[in-house]
């Protein structure tokens, strides 16, 4: 029989969601300096990519039972994050974002890339056995 994970309950206890949540708060802090002609384009656009790291963190616990649909959904997170930096970068090309900012944020992202892909590669330990 496998190993189940001890340690966290919940997804809320997982460091890589605490992570996502941060990164988030510190986009919609960011981009409420953005222009107003941005609220519906890239304001809009780097909020909800960043805001959905965390929620498809979330949703992979609640799909733990299968082990597939779990990875599924922290693959979409890892999307979202790669979409993350994206916009990171065309804030940074519209010189809404200083450099310093765009590397920070970018390293953020990667550091949640690696959290997610290790748990892809355990996700054995995380999921729940039928």
């Amino acid at each position: 029989m496998e190993k189940k994970l001890g340690h966290a309950r919940s997804f809320r206890e997982l460091e890589v969601y605490k992570q996502a949540r941060e990164l988030s708060r510190i986009i919609f802090e960011l981009t409420k300096n953005f222009p107003k002609e941005e609220i519906y384009s890239l304001t809009d656009q780097i909020r909800r990519s960043s805001r959905s790291i965390g929620a498809q963190i979330a949703e992979s616990w609640g799909k733990r039972r299968y082990e597939n649909h779990f990875i599924l959904k922290l693959t979409d997170s890892d999307s979202e994050q790669y979409e993350t930096q994206h916009w990171i970068e065309v804030s940074f090309e519209c010189e809404y974002i200083d450099k310093t900012m765009k590397n920070d944020l970018t390293t953020k992202c990667e550091a949640i890339g690696r959290m997610l892909n290790s748990i892809i590669e355990k996700a054995s330990l995380f999921c729940q056995k039928t």
